[in-house]
């Protein structure tokens, strides 16, 4: 069962923090029974089974969005790219991370907002699942689901606005007003509660038809991630040690790296052995730009975006070897720094496509092999681990339903990151280490936190981890400080100004 295209028929309900009042996304349409209110649901267990998809649909945001994707959002605020797109006014909400003149008037306020509504529709489950007349070990299993899911939607919340209400069940009208942020370390401490709680109920591996859902393996790595950023560095390494296993071979769970890092990005190798959590699109959700934002998107949009603006090659014949990418919009411009640190690297090949050295001088070289528009902060270098190319085009309307999947959390992460919960040193630490090097055919070096960190950037390149890497590390003001990041400040984003409306949330520092 895959994350997004294991819809049902029907639009889940759930609130975004305001919760004071429900819009068509915040229904259940449930087919042939018209609308079903929410207090009137959860009568057996496939409705139940209606809830835990609607729990899980917020994940597909992740991707499939615009300015509101979560990794365009992190990419953009890196140093590793720039927006990029048409202009300094395209995706807005994009430039503003980009270059930190981000406000809580411009921030694209459905990035907190969707994550909230995940909560929401978390919290009922919680409430509801133990009423409902069902086969209890599955009963256990879904309650499992939405602890685990509820904890990864606020572990990206806590993390990227810091100062977050801590919500575990559904609000009524008279506690709205009374909404205000919890302390970070309440925040930590409920993420870790919750997946404790949900790990010893959830399946080691899955049947294909259920590809996505939350595994043992996946709730223990969110365990260990929620841990090293609480700063519980023992713990952390602990957690992932079980997630792990021997560096290099395979894990009680069943992880192994990949032996090829370039098909880690092919479709013939999804959910791979190295998938922890990965986040599965459909290209036939037949999303448009009239159903795109009421619940019909399940397709990867940020591909399109990402796609180099009008690039075609010259000439079939000649340019063969040349990838033959759609005409996207040109977002997530790698930065020449970027491109630098990974020269001479194996995983160049599958992560940045030197566009501007097969163009030439410009589309008019006659020596140039492919033509493309430029982006804006154009630097003739793209991301392509995601790139749709035009055997990827299925759907009527394929720029909003590609197929394309994004992993969430992926082995190479969490060897890495038990590297760092080690503290860099240590036999097990340089093991790890090793063996991420070793796979793309690369010698090794003595293990260190600056190691492990430059090894990070190179080999999660554009995954979204970068931005929180740096905040994570303290690097954050040093090597953002070209893009204008404000140290104090820019450590955590603006709160949306839209959710200060009857509550007691206050603005984050210097905002």
């Amino acid at each position: 069962m895959k994350l997004i295209s294991f819809k049902q028929s029907f639009i889940a309900f759930g609130v975004l923090l305001a919760l004071a009042s429900c819009d068509t996304d915040e229904k259940l349409e449930v087919k042939g029974d018209g609308v079903v209110l929410e207090q009137d649901f959860y009568r057996n267990e496939t409705e139940a089974y209606s809830g835990l998809v609607a729990a899980y649909d917020k994940l597909g945001k992740y991707a499939g969005a615009m300015e509101n994707a979560p990794l365009l959002f992190l990419n953009s605020a890196s140093d590793d790219f720039y927006a990029g797109g048409g202009g300094a006014g395209d995706q807005p909400g994009l430039q503003v991370a980009s270059n930190y003149s981000i406000t809580p008037t411009n921030i694209p306020p459905n990035i907190w907002a969707d994550y909230y509504k995940g909560v929401a529709r978390c919290n009922i489950m919680v409430v509801k699942l133990p009423g409902i007349p069902m086969d209890e070990t599955k009963k256990a299993r879904f309650m499992a689901e939405v602890k685990a899911l509820r904890a990864y939607y606020y572990l990206d919340l806590v993390r990227m606005f810091k100062n977050v209400p801590l919500i575990l069940t559904p609000l009524t009208k008279e506690e709205i007003p009374l909404v205000m942020q919890a302390a970070p370390a309440d925040v930590y401490a409920q993420i870790e509660k919750d997946l404790i709680e949900a790990i010893p109920n959830l399946p080691i591996t899955l049947p294909a038809n259920e590809l996505g859902r939350l595994t043992k393996g996946a709730a223990t790595a969110l365990l260990g991630k929620a841990y090293l950023y609480d700063n519980k560095k023992p713990e952390a390494a602990a957690q992932f040690a079980l997630v792990n296993g021997t560096p290099g071979g395979t894990s009680s769970y069943g992880y192994k790296l990949m032996d090829n890092f370039a098909q880690l990005w092919d479709k013939l190798h999804e959910f791979n052995s190295e998938s922890i959590l990965e986040i599965s699109y459909s290209d036939k959700s037949n999303a448009d730009w009239g159903n795109f934002e009421r619940g019909d998107d399940e397709g990867n949009v940020a591909a399109q975006l990402m796609g180099i603006r009008d690039y075609s090659r010259k000439e079939a014949g000649v340019t063969a070897g040349l990838p033959d990418y759609i005409n996207g919009w040109g977002f997530m411009v790698v930065t020449k720094d970027l491109q630098t640190a990974m020269q001479g690297d194996p995983r160049y090949a599958s992560t940045i496509f030197d566009a501007g050295t097969y163009r030439g001088t410009g589309n008019d070289d006659p020596n140039g092999l492919l033509k493309y528009t430029d982006s804006y902060n154009e630097t003739g270098y793209h991301f392509i681990k995601y790139a749709p190319v035009n055997e990827d085009i299925k759907a009527a309307n394929p720029f909003l339903n590609f197929g394309i999947n994004t992993y969430v959390i992926r082995l190479a992460d969490t060897y890495l990151m038990e590297a760092e919960a080690l503290g860099g040193t240590g036999a097990r630490a340089q093991a790890l280490l090793d063996a991420v090097r070793a796979r793309v055919g690369l010698a090794s070096v003595p293990v260190s936190l600056n190691a492990i960190y430059a090894e990070r950037r190179l080999e999660l390149a554009g995954e979204g981890h970068r931005w929180f890497d740096l905040i994570r590390t303290g690097q954050a003001a040093a090597k953002l400080a070209f893009k204008g990041f404000t140290a104090n400040k820019n450590e955590a984003f603006p709160i949306p100004y839209s959710e200060f409306n009857n509550t007691k949330m206050v603005q984050n520092q210097n905002y």
